[in-house]
């Protein structure tokens, strides 16, 4: 049975899902929870191709027969381990030959398939057009350390819309952010990810963002997200900036020295030859506190460079002592909660 994307949607909630492209393809950008059941391998798909520009449709036809032909049963035995009670969802890139040849031989195997039309590329297409949905964001911002993403995930705690950016894109943001964490994503398993939690949303009510740069390491954001988020309201978190420096010293304390100190490097003509080496000479001593003292030097000034650019989007400034963050969220929510009975 062939399915189109919004029947997709409503039936993954109680079927599994199974993505029968490549490896290659599933680890550039998969549907968040699909099995990944290759109907060609990588060097299979390579090798039909190539018969593909060389000989032809129908020859390269022949091509995927002979070489799937021997692990049919491999296919339909992994296509079982899968299915719960014997029902799937199935995709290729769009909806073709590949997720067709795979339905007809679990169908023969008595397994229930949906095939998705237009396949992967339809669902692409509806998640690059959720990024310039009407979002109603209220940004959190504050300079490095101030505990943003805490702040964020105890909003989440007392049942705020979230839209927690750098844990999708496993990456903290600045140039250390990467340290002690998994490898990021692809940008398009980010758009991904990101596009299943929109998917949560009521975009009648409030979701809260951390205030990003564009890049979140390697990863790009989608422009039209990027733009709603640069012409939303700001609440700016202030933290003492000696609460700051305690706070990323236990956040990178723990940081390997010298990938702490390669990271740095990157940032040698931004910090200065002068500060990069008093920072270095502290990090190798072994005093983490004088070593982010110096890195805030930088990225403080950095920080108030950017906000003089965002003054009128400020709607509250809150200070923050930086020790309870469920406290501090339930602040934030009160004053934000005054404020909409007074702009009533």
């Amino acid at each position: 049975m062939t399915i189109d994307i919004t029947d997709f949607f409503e039936l993954r909630n109680r079927l599994p899902v199974v993505d029968v492209r490549s490896e290659k393809e599933y680890a550039e950008g998969h549907i968040r929870g699909a099995a990944n059941i290759p109907i060609l391998n990588n060097a299979e798909r390579v090798a039909v191709g190539t018969d593909y520009k060389q000989k032809g449709q129908l020859e390269a036809i022949k091509t995927g027969f002979r070489l799937v032909g021997p692990r049919i049963i491999d296919i339909v035995n992994e296509a079982e381990s899968v299915a719960r009670e014997r029902e799937l969802l199935v995709h290729c890139w769009r909806g073709g030959m590949r997720s067709g040849n795979f339905c007809h031989f679990a169908d023969m195997a008595r397994l229930r398939t949906y095939q998705l039309k237009g396949g992967y590329k339809a669902y692409r297409q509806k998640a690059l057009e959720s990024f310039g949905l009407p979002f109603r964001f209220m940004v959190v911002s504050g300079n490095t350390g101030s505990g943003k993403t805490e702040i964020l995930r105890a909003l989440a705690a007392k049942g705020e819309q979230v839209i927690d950016l750098e844990k999708l894109a496993s990456h903290k943001g600045s140039v250390f952010g990467g340290l002690m964490l998994p490898p990021q994503p692809t940008t398009e398993q980010f758009q991904n990810e990101l596009f299943e939690e929109i998917l949560k949303l009521d975009l009648s009510r409030t979701i809260w963002i951390e205030d990003e740069s564009i890049a979140v390491g390697k990863i790009f954001l989608p422009e039209a997200l990027w733009r709603t988020m640069s012409a939303s309201s700001i609440v700016e978190v202030e933290v003492a900036k000696d609460v700051r420096v305690g706070r990323l010293v236990n956040e990178y304390g723990p940081a390997d020295k010298m990938q702490f100190l390669a990271a740095m490097e990157k940032i040698t003509k931004k910090l200065g030859g002068q500060h990069f080496n008093t920072a270095r000479e502290k990090l190798l001593q072994g005093d983490m506190a004088a070593t982010i003292e110096v890195l805030l030097a930088y990225y403080d000034k950095a920080y108030t460079n950017g906000m003089d650019k965002k003054q009128k989007r400020i709607q509250y400034k809150m200070s923050w002592d930086g020790k309870d963050a469920s406290e501090f969220a339930a602040e934030i929510l009160s004053v934000a909660g005054k404020a909409a009975v007074i702009k009533g």
